[in-house]
């Protein structure tokens, strides 16, 4: 019961989600041609709400579900890492037309073609954990 409100978080994000077409296969094809900045503004605004999130929960405001302070970890900057990362998921992304949210939100909406994305998703979850301890992290 103490995790429901988790699940009406994951429905508003839902909701959120597929009212403003971020789960738009057209939308997302329409970013990646450069066409239109209907999905610019959704991710910068998302980027500007997660940096206010991370000022709060550095200065100890936002605490976890148990009261207590959340500890974000610091690492070195390491950009190439995060370039070949992004570069992967980028394509990923535009390939396939979706990134993870929206998979379930699809599916949820009744796009059941999705599930071939999400199988692809699973799979690839599966193969990066036999591999982790072997690539550099």
């Amino acid at each position: 019961m103490k995790y429901v409100r988790f699940l009406l978080i994951g429905i508003l994000f839902g909701i959120i989600l597929s009212k403003s077409e971020a789960i738009s296969w057209y939308r997302i094809y329409e970013m990646f041609k450069f066409q239109s900045f209907h999905m610019y503004g959704i991710i910068g605004s998302a980027v500007f709400f997660s940096m206010i999130f991370t000022f709060l929960f550095k200065r100890g405001f936002i605490k976890n579900y148990k009261g207590k302070p959340i500890k974000l970890k610091t690492r070195k900057k390491e950009y190439i890492r995060t370039l070949v990362g992004g570069t992967i998921f980028g394509l990923g992304w535009a390939l396939a037309g979706s990134c993870p949210a929206p998979i379930f939100i699809l599916i949820g909406n009744g796009v059941f073609s999705i599930l071939i994305l999400l199988f692809g998703a699973l799979i690839g979850a599966f193969l990066y954990g036999l591999l982790s301890k072997k690539l550099p992290h």
